[in-house]
């Protein structure tokens, strides 16, 4: 297995402001994880510097006249008329390199996709990826440019199949929206329901339009949702709709904001069946462009992607932190000094009410969505 983690000392750099949950500081404790594990040296795996994509790139999906608002905004200053694309408070604030960051952090992941598609990776990992909120001219939840968007469509302007699966706390709108009236693209999102959370979509019944009727796959999740039924829903859905699409390269994000202990969400995954599904996901893929995403709980992030990474290149690691790591980051919230969560599973009444919900979403998509994807 040839496995490829694309990452930069660049990324760390970057800065949305005190106040703001999205730390790029977060990359760094992943990559310096990994490598208190050793886990770069394992056979067959390869650190590839990130590079910044160029702006031919970033017009695959967006339009030039935000793209020009990004580059005018990068010096950290304000510029009339960003407001009209979503950019200069909240969730989007101006900060000093927010086109270098954008622009580094979608190179990466035009980079893996290229990696897999040509073959010198048959998995390609980029921590700083999955930001699947932007969409062609509007900046959105911390999201300005689409890296998902764009390395899927470089897969497409050479002919591949591709599918998409997001297992972030929030849906992937903007996905969703740029292959919405297409079917070469299978997406399925497995989140938290949007009446619940940030974006407020990604319902059952938005199964795509047109030629892409079918193609859109959407599995809300009910608050508190665990392990069990996430995993429940993951191996309901993923596999039978991998089979029968057949992807030649599978686009996943990997976000970990479904965490029990995330501050920003209503999930109550562990690492535990996070890991089982990218292990299925590793099973299923003949290549594989593997994305980061969201997570606001800076050791979670570090320790659930170290795991990925680990189940990515075969290699086994121990439970128990390395000491030196635990020392040089010991305020980052690493607790008890453990790579995994102890197992958690939800019990009594509301477990049941959720369990006959996600059961409802899961026999709705495979009578409405399933006999149409071929």
């Amino acid at each position: 297995m040839k496995t490829a983690f694309l990452f930069s000392d660049e990324f760390a750099l970057f800065d949305y402001g005190a106040s703001h949950p999205l730390k790029p500081y977060r990359l760094k404790l992943v990559s310096d994880l990994i490598q208190a594990f050793g886990l770069l040296d394992a056979v067959g795996a390869r650190l590839v510097k990130a590079v910044p994509a160029k702006e031919k790139d970033l017009l695959l999906f967006h339009d030039r006249e935000y793209l020009d608002i990004l580059s005018a905004l990068n010096k950290g200053s304000y510029v009339s008329g960003a407001g009209h694309y979503g950019i200069g408070f909240g969730d989007n604030p101006v900060f000093k390199g927010m086109y270098d960051w954008s622009r580094i952090v979608t190179g990466a992941s035009l980079q893996a996709a290229e990696l897999v598609d040509c073959g010198e990776a048959d998995i390609a990992f980029n921590i700083s990826g999955g930001l699947h909120h932007a969409l062609a001219c509007r900046a959105s939840g911390f999201c300005y440019i689409n890296d998902p968007v764009i390395a899927i469509m470089s897969l497409l302007k050479k002919g591949r199949r591709v599918m998409y699966v997001d297992i972030d706390a929030h849906h992937g709108d903007g996905v969703q929206a740029a292959f919405y009236e297409t079917d070469k693209v299978l997406t399925v999102s497995i989140h938290e329901s949007g009446y619940y959370l940030f974006p407020g979509s990604g319902f059952e019944h938005e199964t795509g339009k047109g030629r892409g009727e079918g193609y859109s796959v959407n599995v809300p999740l009910p608050p508190y949702a665990d392990d069990e039924l996430f995993l429940y829903a993951f191996n309901e859905i993923v596999p039978p709709l991998f089979d029968s699409f057949k992807p030649d390269i599978l686009v996943s994000q990997l976000g970990v904001d479904t965490f029990r202990t995330d501050p920003l969400t209503h999930l109550r995954y562990t690492s535990n069946g996070f890991c089982d599904a990218v292990r299925t996901m590793k099973a299923l893929a003949p290549g594989w462009v593997a994305l980061g995403g969201g997570g606001y709980h800076m050791a979670n992030v570090a320790r659930a992607w170290t795991l990925a990474w680990a189940i990515m290149c075969g290699r086994e690691v121990p439970d128990s932190i390395p000491e030196e790591f635990l020392e040089a980051h010991r305020h980052e919230g690493f607790g008890n000094g453990r790579l995994r969560d102890k197992a958690f599973i939800e019990k009594g009444e509301q477990k049941e009410l959720m369990r006959r919900e996600v059961e409802r979403v899961v026999v709705f998509l495979k009578a409405m969505v399933f006999p149409k994807i071929r």
